[in-house]
């Protein structure tokens, strides 16, 4: 019996081991699957690994390439010599990139961005750009940059500096408005603007700080896309505009996009002029300077001299001509915002045309020597018809008398240091009594304007009057109409019209009928020499080819 339990035990343990070895055999099995898996797993997620190390090499090339050619429009006006190119490494990682552009610059009307329905001359620029790892993983993205120089006076109203509105009577203003600064805004009887509203800096509601101003609780009335004017002010009697904590949805919402500022990624409109040097280049005489209307002109006035540009830079003195036909003479009157006596260089537009000089190519500047005691200025009479488009440039200030190109109309635009209308009732005679004594008659003035202001807050002074205020007045206007068509452009703070806003009771307000000149979309209705801005945006970014192995 002994004997046949130590068979028993023995055939037991052979089962036991054929068992174990079967155990044994599926762990390996499953260790070699999971091995396996593993390595295919590392291999995987190392292909992942490379290709997108690959794909954030590709894009520093592309963002590398575009500050190349955002930076050389910034600072330089014009696009980059040569175009971005070049490679790279970073890490275990390449990248090659390299820029084309589509051809010869071209007319073009913009459909992306908040600046859709400007029209300019437009390039394109497109950025290749492949980034790749040392075992062959690669990915290729391209960018569009679309460059485009935009005719300045297709804004309503455009402000380099902080833009501010606070009228007492109803105004409505037609066509884009834009401050590369902060823009202000209040009323106390209705301000409405029928358009795009862009600023670089923020929206607010309210005076600006310096101002003195109180809040004004008048409406503030912008359009939506839709054409449907929608105000500033909340059903709770708040305000929206950019100290919102919900600025960007609730204006979205409002506007529909047709109200942004930085938040928004609006950023400033750059013009060349601005960028190689200040923006008063434009007015300034031309020595050493290239972007001055003193040499783009066809007839100028400096030095107390008349010349007239007979052929390619042959300039004829016509002083004695210009004196015996009337076409200037001296005006002098008493500003009394500026408290103090102007000498006017009296241009007679109509005699002018007459003397046979008036430029060809519609360009007329002035620089006029300074009169101790008193301000040396420009003064437009007589200028209800044109003879052609024609733009007037001084670094002086400037008066229009009576209508202004209201006449068969053309392009017209003047540029100087302060812009101040006059209506066809002034008298210079009279300048020096009350303002009662200065009454106003209706008076147009059909012209795209930039001239410079003065700065709310700045050496002492309060508020600077305003868009509302941007072209200047010295009569009584009360319940009269002053209608200006055009564009209002500012660039600058004045150098020599420099006397404070609202100091005295030297003016009353207008009914202002100002309104966009909505001739000026077409290219055709510029004023000759019209300044252009440079708008640069990427329209495009995608992938066109990823490989990994």
């Amino acid at each position: 019996m002994k004997h046949a339990n130590n068979i028993i035990k023995s055939g037991e343990k052979g089962m036991v081991l054929v068992i174990c070895l079967l155990l044994l055999l599926m762990l390996s099995l499953i260790g070699i699957t999971s091995i396996t898996t593993s390595t295919s797993d590392l291999k995987i997620a190392g292909n992942e690994l490379n290709q997108t190390g690959a794909f954030y090499a590709a894009e520093s090339g592309l963002e590398q390439a575009a500050a190349v050619i955002v930076t050389s429009y910034e600072t330089s006006g014009i696009p980059p010599n040569p175009l971005p190119s070049g490679s790279f490494a970073s890490g275990p990682f390449q990248c090659n990139y390299s820029t084309a552009t589509s051809g010869a610059p071209s007319q073009f009307t913009l459909t992306d961005g908040s600046y859709r329905g400007l029209y300019g001359v437009v390039r394109k620029f497109e950025i290749t750009s492949t980034g790749q790892d040392y075992d062959g993983s690669s990915v290729t993205l391209k960018m569009a940059i679309q460059e485009a120089l935009i005719p300045l006076f297709q804004f309503a109203v455009f402000y380099e500096n902080d833009l501010e509105f606070s009228p007492d009577i109803l105004m409505t203003l037609g066509g884009r408005v834009h401050s590369n600064g902060r823009i202000y805004m209040q009323s106390s009887n209705g301000l409405n603007i029928a358009s795009y509203l862009t600023s670089a800096g923020g929206i607010n509601h309210g005076p600006k700080d310096g101002s003195g101003l109180g809040t004004l609780s008048g409406d503030v009335m912008i359009k939506d896309k839709f054409g449907a004017y929608q105000n500033m002010e909340n059903n709770d009697g708040s305000w929206l505009d950019s100290q919102d904590a919900d600025w960007v949805n609730s204006s979205l919402s409002r506007w529909s996009g047709l109200v942004e500022d930085n938040s928004h990624g609006i950023t400033e409109l750059n013009m060349p002029v601005v960028t190689d040097g200040p923006p008063t280049d434009l007015i300034d005489r031309g020595d050493g300077n290239n972007d001055s209307y003193e040499l783009k002109a066809g007839l100028k006035f400096v030095d107390s001299q008349a010349f007239y540009l007979s052929g390619p830079g042959i300039w004829t003195n016509v002083t004695a001509a210009m004196i015996a036909q009337g076409v200037i003479t001296v005006g002098t009157f008493y500003d009394e915002r500026e408290q103090t006596n102007v000498t006017a260089l009296d241009i007679n537009i109509d005699a002018l045309d007459n003397s046979g000089y008036y430029p060809t190519n519609g360009i007329i500047y002035a620089s006029l020597p300074t009169v101790p005691g008193t301000i040396s200025a420009v003064r437009l009479r007589n200028g209800a018809e044109l003879p052609v488009a024609t733009t007037f440039a001084t670094d002086n200030p400037l008066y229009t008398l009576g209508n202004f190109n209201t006449s068969r109309k053309k392009p017209a635009a003047i540029l100087a240091d302060a812009v101040t209308v006059l209506s066809g009732s002034w008298d210079d005679a009279r300048s020096d009594q009350n303002v009662n004594q200065r009454n106003a008659s209706a008076t147009q003035i059909n012209a795209s304007v930039i001239a410079g202001t003065t700065e709310t807050g700045a050496n002492g002074q309060a508020y600077n009057g305003g868009m509302e205020n941007f072209l200047r007045f010295l009569e009584k206007w009360t319940n009269t109409a002053m209608t200006w068509r055009g564009s209002g452009v500012s660039l600058w703070n004045s150098r020599q019209a420099i006397g404070e806003f609202g100091t005295t009771n030297y003016f009353t307000a207008p009914n202002r009928d100002w309104a966009f000149d909505v001739d000026l979309l077409d290219v055709i209705n510029l004023p000759p020499g019209t300044p252009m801005i440079n708008i640069v945006q990427r329209t495009q970014w995608y992938q066109t080819y990823a490989d990994g192995n």
